[in-house]
């Protein structure tokens, strides 16, 4: 932990990079929980950014993958405002994401839309005004579907760049997949597939060809050239 330095919000939303901060405190380790606080790898950056738990993690990966997220951290600020009567309150939001154009986003990832309770209700509140009023943006990001959840997550274990392959694979992978084909079809046809299947799980990850996520992968699943118009059926699904 570094020093804590308080500043109004104006003020540090437009001078801090909060995505080069380490968290202004640790994340809860609550014992009988499955998951605990960790590191994510992230993509973007190159670096590791702490998560709290498991629906974070999950969060992390969808950002991760966003195009126009240039910077992430867990819990780099924590704000402070005084209610009505006079009283001082405080929230540390569990995600910070930069966006290319400059923009932030302060987010909270509840397990399930009532965590919190009152607290992160009145907390969501503050918060989302205060971004707003800097035209950046906060939101307490729903959970994922378990399939796309599942799906992400196996994408994400090709992340890494050494998951591209020698020189010259990428833009083999890239044009097997010109044409939307099952994904085992695009693979024998860039080569051998236990050398090609990483690096178009790693192309999946990246954006550079795409699948329809919100179903279950597999061998015959549907690949294409990114943008292409029906990602989603697999090879015979009506």
């Amino acid at each position: 932990m570094g020093q804590s330095v308080q500043q109004r919000w104006a003020d540090a939303a437009t001078t801090v990079a909060f995505e080069e901060l380490p968290p202004v405190s640790a994340f809860p380790v609550i014992p009988g929980r499955r998951w605990g606080p960790g590191l994510w790898w992230s993509a973007t950056t190159g670096r590791h950014v702490a998560a709290g738990s498991n629906a974070m993690r999950t969060q992390l990966m969808v950002l991760d993958r966003d195009p126009e997220v240039t910077g992430l951290a867990g819990r780099p600020v924590r704000l402070l405002w005084r209610e009505e009567r006079g009283r001082v309150r405080s929230w540390v939001p569990q995600l910070f994401a930069r966006y290319r154009d400059g923009t932030g986003l302060l987010a909270d990832c509840p397990s399930h839309p009532e965590a919190g309770g009152e607290r992160a209700v009145k907390a969501a509140e503050a918060v989302s005004t205060a971004c707003e009023e800097i035209g950046w943006a906060y939101r307490r990001l729903a959970p994922l579907d378990d399939v796309l959840a599942a799906n992400l997550k196996w994408l994400a274990g090709y992340r890494h760049p050494r998951n591209a392959g020698r020189p010259g694979l990428m833009p083999a992978v890239v044009e097997a997949f010109a044409r939307p084909r099952p994904l085992i079809e695009g693979a024998e046809a860039a080569g051998d597939p236990l050398e090609i299947l990483p690096a178009v799980f790693h192309a999946l990850w990246h954006g550079r060809v795409t699948a329809d996520l919100e179903a279950p992968l597999h061998e015959r699943v549907l690949v294409g050239p990114p943008g292409w118009s029906g990602p989603g059926k697999a090879e015979g699904a009506r």
